[in-house]
């Protein structure tokens, strides 16, 4: 039986690797991309989308989107600083997939393929920054250690 957790993870990995394909941005307008807003979330998935990089991710998890709405908005923070962060939050995510004894197997299952010599810009660098502090509250995990 595969997790509920399991379905988002793999979305999530998912569209991090998707993000190597390349394209033409420069035919892109802004009328071709859809930012959604926590509020305006009708469901538990929030869309994150940086079309001059090309990255989406998509997040699927129970209560993240309510949760989202709450904090600091993505103003209050640098691209520069959250890169920093998700790098060690991604590290340690990364160092526990490989431990699958000792961290629970289900949480962390498949690895992150974050790049540090990637701009992925404030948007994703923010959804992707609020998921881990999310992930850490609900689940009771430290990704500092």
């Amino acid at each position: 039986m595969v997790s509920k957790f399991t379905i988002i993870f793999f979305a999530f990995i998912a569209i991090l690797l998707w993000q190597c394909k390349s394209s033409d941005t420069s035919k892109m307008t802004n009328d071709s991309v859809n930012y959604m807003a926590a509020s305006e979330v009708l469901s538990d998935t929030i869309t994150i989308s940086n079309p001059d990089a090309e990255y989406d991710i998509i997040i699927i998890e129970p209560g993240f989107a309510q949760w989202l709405a709450t904090q600091l908005p993505k103003e209050s923070y640098t691209a520069d600083v959250l890169a920093i962060r998700n790098r060690t939050k991604v590290a340690e995510w990364n160092r526990r997939v490989g431990q699958p004894t000792r961290f629970n197997a289900q949480l962390y299952e498949q690895p992150i393929n974050y790049f540090s010599n990637v701009d992925y810009g404030l948007e994703v660098n923010y959804k992707l920054f609020m998921y881990f502090k999310f992930f850490e509250k609900k689940y009771s995990q430290n990704l500092l250690q």
